[in-house]
């Protein structure tokens, strides 16, 4: 099972779909707290839905569980918090939660997990897909391809 994830910052809109089209990934599980915002563009919840269906083949499904905590957020923004110490809170977030109980292990493979950061080195995304990789390990081999 091939798990992706994707940011749509520094990349245009052309380029993003087709990157999830020649994936050929099935489902885009948004992992953003706010998915509406004036800054997203191209990837703004409503417009994003359609955007995945007509120019990449794909679906779309919002993952609220998997997105940080508003005060987390916004302390790692502020500089409170170092990328070491907000990526820690972030899994302990994750551990509390249990988002592996609610996601279905079918909809990560050939899915991928979008944020707007362009590299996964600094994003929670790349946090929450080693989380699911090693919550679903005794289910699923997952190898996680960062596109």
């Amino acid at each position: 099972m091939t798990l992706y994830t994707i940011g749509f910052t520094k990349t245009t809109a052309e380029q993003f779909f087709r990157i999830l089209r020649d994936a050929g990934v099935k489902a885009v599980l948004d992992t953003r707290l706010h998915r509406d915002g004036q800054l997203s563009g191209f990837a703004k919840v409503p417009d994003l839905p359609y955007f995945l269906r007509q120019l990449a083949r794909s679906e779309y499904k919002a993952l609220p569980e998997l997105a940080p905590a508003a005060p987390l957020l916004k302390a790692y923004r502020d500089k409170e918090l170092s990328w070491d110490q907000y990526a820690h809170a972030y899994r302990d977030l994750l551990e509390r939660r249990r988002p592996e109980c609610e996601i279905d292990s079918a909809l990560l493979d050939r899915g991928c997990l979008l944020c707007s950061e362009h590299s996964a080195e600094h994003c929670h995304r790349r946090i929450a897909a080693e989380y699911l990789r090693d919550a679903f390990a005794e289910r699923a081999w997952i190898e996680i391809v960062h596109l």
